[in-house]
């Protein structure tokens, strides 16, 4: 017999043994037995924390005492983010991106008037290309090559215009001292007419009015001075863009073509596709509007011109000239040039032919802007009047009449080139997406039309 009961209770050995697993520290080391302080350190070693504590007790056995049944539950701040209404916060998103984009904007003008010279003598060339890449095509066609067809456009395109600018100033120096006869007698008559006339404006105030008019005159004599002499600036700065215009003119004519691919290769990979869809398009709408435009200006010239002719008008030519130059600004060029030959019919003839005129130029502008512009520049390069009317002030105050020459064209280059990417956008989206599959097929497929029953013969 062993001693050891059967039931498997413990012995003398068990109860030591217990006893000094009972004393065992938490690091393992054997201690004598357990007391209160080595119970909570057990206890915090094996993670018991604040909420295994009892009821009204801390972490430390503290009795901690319960919330009054009066105190408010506070509930939990929301975070600042959500506290903005979501419109708040779209406004927000968009604003800031207004800012960059407007940002943007005025660092580019500010570089645009830093060399405005260059860019507007390349915005020259390029209206001046578009008008003449044709007669380049055409040439090549009839088999000369590439140089030979680039050399004789750009000769005959520059003397073309250099003759044309030639025969107004002549034409301007020719009747330049029968016009100036023919104003002071229109002047007399304009003077007699206040005083005999249904306003019955004395003579005195007559004459008051044109001695202030001498005094602002005499009073700022300097400013007239100090006008003409950069009168001679501008004729240096026109000399030297007209030069700039013409060089890069003939290169444009040349190789266009390889500028345009160097171009793309500066735009981002991504974009490079459709910028070299929109190129070609925008080209062709800028052709489009420089041949229309030379067109209706050329109409509007010859009927006005030939209209105050047979008025018997001074220098009818030369104001068809006029004419014909400022129909390049849209809306605001006819309403100038119309004027200006309405005041000289007014100066020269009187009233009565000055109506006249008036009618003529009323009537042949209403045809160009209802059927020829419609007609000859097409949809294609049609713009808004009102976009017409802001984007030529805009170009006039940031560039003056360069500008207003340049900034309809570009108005319709841009609403080309921004037509197309959203278009080409649409369709790229397209093919990324996922084609349908599954219900997706059922739910899209065309519903046919009931066949009727086919009766078999057999």
């Amino acid at each position: 017999m062993s001693g050891r009961p059967e039931s498997g209770g413990s012995g003398p050995a068990d109860s030591a043994s217990s006893h000094f697993a009972s004393g065992r520290t938490a690091s393992g080391g054997a201690g004598p037995a357990d007391s209160p302080s080595r119970g909570l350190v057990r206890s915090a070693v094996a993670g018991a924390g604040p909420t295994d504590a009892a009821p009204g007790e801390g972490a430390g056995g503290e009795h901690v005492p319960a919330p009054p049944a009066y105190a408010p539950a506070v509930a939990a701040r929301p975070e600042p983010v959500g506290a903005i209404p979501w419109s708040i916060r779209v406004a927000a998103e968009a604003a800031w991106r207004l800012l960059v984009l407007a940002g943007l904007v005025w660092v580019l003008m500010k570089i645009v008037g830093a060399v405005q010279l260059v860019v507007l003598s390349f915005a020259a060339a390029l209206l001046i290309t578009a008008l003449l890449q044709p007669m380049v095509t055409r040439l090549r066609r009839y088999g000369l090559p590439r140089g030979l067809a680039t050399a004789v456009t750009f000769i005959a395109g520059f003397v073309v215009m250099g003759l044309v600018g030639w025969f107004v100033v002549w034409q301007v120096m020719e009747n330049i001292d029968n016009l100036a006869g023919q104003i002071q007698d229109g002047i007399e008559e304009l003077k007699n007419w206040l005083i005999d006339g249904p306003l019955h404006v004395t003579e005195d105030e007559i004459n008051d009015v044109a001695n202030n008019l001498s005094d602002t005159v005499g009073s700022n004599a300097r400013e007239l001075t100090e006008a003409g002499l950069e009168g001679v600036t501008v004729l240096v700065e026109f000399l030297t863009g007209m030069v700039l215009a013409m060089f890069s003119t003939l290169f444009l004519l040349y190789d266009g073509k390889r500028i345009w691919e160097w171009t793309l290769k500066l735009v981002p990979a991504p974009a490079r596709p459709g910028m070299a869809g929109a190129g070609p398009r925008a080209w062709r709408t800028l052709t489009a509007y420089v041949r229309g435009t030379v067109v209706v200006a050329l109409i509007d010239a010859v009927f006005i011109g030939i209209g105050i002719y047979f008025l018997d008008v001074p220098m009818a030519v030369p104001l068809a000239v006029f004419i014909f130059l400022f129909a390049f600004i849209p809306i605001v060029g006819a309403v100038i040039s119309g004027a200006l030959a309405v005041v000289v019919a007014l100066v020269t003839q009187g009233p009565g032919t000055a109506l006249l005129a008036l009618a003529v130029v009323f009537a042949v502008q209403q045809i160009e802007s209802h059927v020829l512009q419609p007609f000859i520049l097409g949809r294609a390069v049609r713009v808004h009047p009102l976009a017409v009317v802001l984007a030529v002030s805009a170009g006039a105050l940031v560039a003056g009449i360069s500008g207003a020459v340049v900034a309809v064209p570009l108005v319709a280059v841009i609403n080309t080139v921004v037509g197309y990417l959203r278009v080409h956008a649409r369709e790229e989206a397209l093919k990324a997406s996922p084609g349908p599959h599954g219900a997706t097929i059922v739910a899209v497929a065309p519903v046919l039309p009931d066949r009727p029953p086919q009766h078999s013969n057999t």
